[in-house]
């Protein structure tokens, strides 16, 4: 399968269909000269059904409505000055050819209710008093939701219109500029007081996030300056000198075969010659090419007899020593991510050598998440370290010395993995994720959604700290400069830029030295309302940058999984701060220009090769998407992700 452009230039249809969603009946003449409407933009799809030339918006569809009114005499419901008074459309026919926007309600009207949390009623009254209260969206009888992020709102300034998500897809048509205007400041307050518990005021703002971040609360007050030299600097990159690409390139699937040995688990991808499918039974290699991953034949079986892995799921598998070893780490539980300890696999010989445990000062402890000490670590055939997260720890383990702290050993055939360097909080960091730099700087992501910047030489105390925006980071990826940081949400990711000026004139990143007040927005990756509403209850997952190994080098796309979708941004667009989808917005930039891969099944990981991989008439390494049961490469154009 190939991939979808995002569809948001869908038909809009003031059609008889409009009768089903309890609309009130119209003349024949109107119903011919309104049956056909477009959105702003117009997909090769749309154009292949052949239709009569349409209206471009939902502008074009009042502008009609009033030309009616004028011809024909007809008594317009759509009042301007009546209070909060919007046009509610549906669409329906969700991702196919037949996909329209009908009209649901020609005349309704909006409101911003605020509902305790144990009340569901629609009392308007006695309900400001309540703690815990939130505010609710209710448009005329048919949607009623609380304002978060799972609305997925995209406003539309130009066509004074707005789309979201609420068991449905939807868009609203304000009659006037101000009455837009005014809802989009509203529902930004609600929205505001929902996220943060705080009245949506000046005061509360730089409470949230903090004087240094107020360009986060004001986005358009915000210097985005350092965005535009960053993306100055991904054209001066050697790595954007290419062949030109071939005229009718696009992203195309090369190669797809069913798994061996069980159901996908995790993907480990290979610098080297290697990389390696993980499931609940044993470890299938597959060998590394230019057009993407193909297997050997060869799978290696968990020892069930001897080896704990065999007898639990290996959540996360870590190469080192030159890919010629892989850690495996399971969860304690089936509910929780921590972990005890983790086996040792030599690849070579297809066996566990070394069962692990996680121990500080002769106290077992957990750990959640493990990486390699730099981005290219797993190249290197001495490395004996790797760096290891938990709750309120981050730390280095060594696994070269056994005998360096106090240890207690039930069994000496469980050694104790050697904690080198790091920190144990007393509380509150609730640590969720962490990558590293090309030159060991880490990134950690939390349940606050705060994302912290530690050098390569101390773990105790951050130089840089994000404010979060409301939402828990599950996963964060950072390039290899150590120039952007990407975090993963439920409902978005969060691009951002660590570059600033120092007091000297000097431009370092977070990493390296204290931002202080000049601190760059960040930008918003989102899916528009169909395609959000298409992958259902589903959450976005491990988003993560091309791969590179090498100074110099730029990444030069983005990834993402939700559900049964795989989603790639153009990493040099969505830094771009001319880009259409930025024109007009109101708050966070946010782009929505993407491809999706969509799969037949439930996305196990979506990774880009290492870029060694990338061949001259394709400038980026293929895409691997693995599900449970098939593993999949693609050859990507980054021509045809200019969207």
């Amino acid at each position: 399968m190939g991939a979808n452009h995002s569809r948001e230039d869908l038909e809009l249809s003031d059609s008889e269909s409009e009768s089903e969603y309890g609309s009130e009946s119209r003349t024949r003449e109107e119903e011919e000269d309104e049956d056909n409407y477009s959105d702003a933009k117009t997909t090769p799809s749309s154009i292949d059904r052949k239709q009569p030339k349409t209206p471009s918006s939902l502008d074009d569809v009042e502008a009609k409505l009033k030309a009616l009114k004028l011809k024909y005499g007809t008594p317009h419901a759509n009042n301007p000055t009546a209070k909060n008074a919007v046009k509610l459309y549906l669409h329906v026919g969700g991702n196919t050819a037949n996909s329209k926007w009908v009209v649901s309600d020609k005349v309704t009207a909006y409101s911003f209710v605020k509902l305790g949390s144990g009340d569901g009623s629609d009392d308007d009254e006695n309900e400001e008093t309540e703690e815990n209260a939130w505010w609710v969206l209710k448009i005329g009888s048919k949607v009623r939701a609380k304002i978060d992020e799972n609305l997925q709102l995209k406003a539309f300034k130009e066509q004074k219109r707005v789309d979201f998500v609420a068991n449905g897809v939807w868009a609203v048509k304000f009659f006037g500029e101000e009455e837009y205007k005014a809802f989009i400041d509203t529902y930004q307050n609600c929205l505001f007081e929902n996220t943060y518990g705080f009245e949506a005021n000046d005061e509360n703002r730089v409470k949230v996030y903090g004087k240094d971040f107020i360009g986060w609360a004001k986005p358009e007050a915000a210097d985005d300056s350092m965005w535009e030299d960053a993306g100055d600097s991904f054209v001066k990159s050697p790595a954007a000198e290419k062949t030109p690409l071939r005229v009718n390139h696009d992203l195309r699937e090369e190669f797809e075969e069913a798994a061996k040995g069980g159901a996908i688990q995790s993907l480990a991808l290979g610098a080297l010659d290697n990389s390696f499918l993980i499931s609940d039974s044993g470890i299938q290699v597959v060998r590394n090419y230019t057009h993407g991953i193909s297997g050997k034949g060869v799978c290696v079986n968990f020892d069930k007899e001897r080896s704990a892995v065999a007898h639990s799921t290996p959540r996360k598998a870590l190469l080192l020593r030159a890919e010629t070893n892989m850690l495996l780490m399971s969860p304690v539980t089936d509910r929780k991510p921590h972990s005890r300890g983790l086996h040792q696999f030599d690849i070579e010989t297809g066996k566990v050598v070394t069962e692990w445990k996680f121990e500080k000062d002769g106290t077992d402890i957990t750990m959640r998440d493990i990486t390699n000490d730099s981005k290219g670590a797993q190249m290197d055939p001495s490395g004996s370290t790797f760096l290891g997260l938990d709750d309120n720890r981050l730390c280095r383990w060594d696994m070269r010395d056994r005998h360096g702290m106090v240890q207690n050993l039930v069994d000496e055939s469980t050694p104790v993995l050697n904690w080198t360097q790091g920190h144990q909080f007393s509380r509150g960091t609730n640590f969720q994720c962490f990558a590293t730099t090309g030159d060991g700087s880490i990134v950690v992501g939390s349940l606050d959604g705060k994302i912290r910047l530690y050098s390569s030489s101390s773990m105790r105390q951050a130089k840089t700290a994000f404010p979060g925006l409301g939402s828990p980071i599950t996963h964060v990826d950072v390039t290899y400069d150590g120039k952007w940081i990407l975090g993963t949400t439920d409902t978005y990711l969060i691009l951002i830029c660590t570059l600033f000026v120092d007091k000297n004139g000097s431009t370092k990143t977070g990493f390296a030295g204290r931002m202080g007040n000049k601190i760059s927005a960040p930008r918003l990756l989102k899916l528009n309302p169909l395609d959000s509403h298409m992958a259902g209850a589903n959450k976005f997952r491990s988003a993560q940058f091309s791969w590179v190994t090498e100074n110099g080098k730029q990444e030069r796309h983005l990834v993402a999984t939700v559900g049964k979708f795989s989603v790639i941004w153009n990493f040099q667009q969505v830094k771009d701060g001319s880009h259409d989808c930025y024109q007009n917005q109101v708050g966070l930039k946010s782009c929505y220009c993407y491809k999706i891969v969509p799969r037949d099944d439930s996305i196990v990981e979506s990774r880009f090769m290492h870029d060694k991989y990338a061949v001259s008439d394709s400038p980026e390494a293929p895409l691997v998407v693995a599900t449970p049961m098939k593993v999949s490469s693609f050859s990507i154009s980054s021509r045809r992700l200019q969207m």
